[in-house]
């Protein structure tokens, strides 16, 4: 089962950074892929998650974002 690596969260806003492999011409290759999601509750209180984003939402989207692209990046410099 692929499990997060690291998740940067800013109020109900995450961006999650999941390593991945492949087999590309008989050869396991590895990556990273990051996901983001903004939770909420719903009507009846149960918590839910979206990558539908309102407009507030912007400025804690791109900063979870680039936290997570600067993580991969000096990770990838280490």
């Amino acid at each position: 089962m692929n499990t997060p690596k690291k998740t940067f969260r800013a109020g109900a806003i995450s961006a999650t950074i999941w390593n991945n492999t492949a087999d590309k011409n008989g050869e396991t290759v590895e990556y990273s892929t990051v996901t983001f999601e903004r939770s909420y509750k719903d009507d009846s209180g149960d918590w839910k998650t979206t990558n539908s984003l309102r407009i507030n939402d912007l400025p804690k989207a791109s900063l979870v974002l680039q936290k997570a692209y600067e993580h991969l990046a000096l990770a990838e410099q280490a």
